[in-house]
């Protein structure tokens, strides 16, 4: 019998349908995500060898008409690997499928399976000479199911591009329990509609992504690493401006980072070595990779002492060892990492048009100061206008203390998003935790035909219901 929604709950009856050996114990770490605002629930674990086993379980799912929830790596922050609600699903993971099947160095293209760890993937690229760029600090748990399925950015989107843009074909089981076979090599491929572009991003709503077809590059023959203070995120802007200007697509990455970020980590975290004793308000970490015959010191001096003449640089370090180097990558990427330990009220993953990023700190600013005494840690990918945008207790306070205030927050700082012809959901996907924001601010159009798709591909609604729409 069926609940309201048409789903079974995921019980014996499913289990008896499905491949031998599939079905794993649901442990704690399968219903939990980093944030712990959501708690899943599960009726079966399966953990498929291979696609076609992958594709039977599908089918199953579709005949006893039982919710997937599909599980990466965990890391995702907006509940898309959970399911709180509804008929108990069954979680369908890809942790047995971790082939890199094959590399094609002269082509610069890899063939991974999709629970293979993001780290595993850069590695196997490492080892053949290239280097797959995608970059996240959770790359030694994400997967690239999971990154393809968010079409995840990280710190190199900025030269790279997102997941997509590293995507050159996928292997796919439908809701039917049909196999996509579209794990392309091809750099050009106008066949009609895109099905690729369309499962990525779409976070298991419309297919399970088994296999990806990934883009390689040559890696840089030269790297240099540098922070540098700066005034305020309009002079970041500016000096990125200055950048791009001198050095083109060699800019890798550009990060914004605030003082409160490094400063949190003081205080969660003593033991994390600091670049700066007194963490300045602002500085941003630049990252270029160079060709060979360029010296990255020697072009990052250039950058600083333009950047001083022109006002728009205070201070700054230049990594003079790959240690250091890492130390100053440590520094962005832990981050997060204070971030939790103290707790955040609300958080906020944006995207705004360039110019627009130093007016929505400045207004964000003033506006929540008005709504009560919080403490705001701004950082992220300035040079794709991504900022988290993250809201915590004053010095003293519990989080807790603030949950009638969350809702208004994360409303108000969204609403001032949209205003500026900016995204609440940059890089991490909507979830289950953004569902009624993208039914607020989504464009009508663009909603009804992501329906019509929906309906069309998922007529059963089994595939990870509840996320993106609602």
């Amino acid at each position: 019998m069926t609940d309201g929604k048409g789903l079974n709950p995921a019980g014996p009856e499913l289990a008896a349908m499905l491949p031998q050996g599939v079905l794993r114990e649901v442990e704690p770490r399968h219903l939990e995500e980093p944030r712990g605002r959501y708690h899943g629930q599960a009726g079966l674990l399966a953990a498929p060898r291979n696609v076609e086993e992958v594709a039977a379980v599908v089918r199953a799912c579709a005949e006893a008409r039982v919710g997937i929830v599909p599980l990466g790596g965990g890391t995702g922050l907006v509940a898309g690997q959970v399911m709180p609600d509804g008929p108990a699903p069954l979680l369908l993971s890809l942790e047995r499928m971790t082939a890199i099947r094959d590399i094609h160095a002269d082509e610069n293209v890899m063939l991974a399976e999709a629970g293979a760890t993001l780290q595993a993937a850069r590695d196997a690229a490492q080892g053949a000479g290239r280097l797959f760029p995608l970059s996240l600090a959770s790359q030694g748990t994400a997967t690239i199911g999971g990154v393809m399925s968010t079409n995840a950015g990280g710190v190199n989107a900025l030269r790279y591009g997102t997941a997509r843009a590293l995507c050159l074909g996928i292997e796919a089981v439908m809701p039917d329990g049909r196999i996509l076979h579209d794990l392309k090599r091809l750099r050009k491929d106008n066949t009609g509609y895109d099905l690729r572009d369309l499962l990525i991003g779409a976070e298991g709503t419309l297919g399970i992504i088994t296999a990806a077809s990934l883009r390689l590059v040559q890696p840089p023959a030269g790297i240099g690493v540098a922070l540098m203070v700066v005034p305020d995120p309009g002079a970041a802007l500016r000096l990125l401006a200055q950048a791009q200007a001198r050095f083109g697509e060699c800019v890798t990455a550009f990060e914004l980072i605030s003082g409160q970020g490094p400063r949190f980590l003081a205080e969660t975290y003593p033991e994390l070595r600091q670049p700066f004793e007194t963490p300045p308000d602002w500085m941003v970490l630049i990252e270029l990779g160079l060709p060979d015959g360029l010296d990255p010191d020697t072009a990052l001096e250039t950058l600083f002492g333009d950047g001083l003449e022109a006002g728009l640089v205070m201070d700054g370090l230049i990594a003079q060892s790959g240690q250091q180097a890492a130390d100053f990558w440590r520094l962005r990427e832990e981050i997060p990492e204070g971030n939790r330990r103290i707790g955040a009220i609300s958080s906020h993953d944006i995207s705004l048009p360039l110019s627009e990023v130093p007016r929505f700190i400045t207004d964000a600013g003033a506006m929540l100061a008005a709504m009560g005494d919080m403490r705001i840690n701004c950082f992220g990918h300035l040079g794709d206008g991504n900022l988290h945008y993250n809201v915590f207790p004053a010095q003293g306070r519990d989080r807790a203390e603030y949950d009638e205030l969350r809702g208004s927050v994360q409303e108000a700082v969204h609403q001032m998003v949209v205003e500026r012809g900016g995204s609440f959901s940059a890089e991490h996907g909507v979830g289950r935790l953004k569902v009624r924001d993208l039914e607020r601010w989504g464009d009508p159009v663009r909603l009804a035909a992501m329906r019509g798709i929906k309906a069309a591909l998922d007529p059963l609604g089994i595939m990870n219901p509840g996320a993106v729409l609602a």
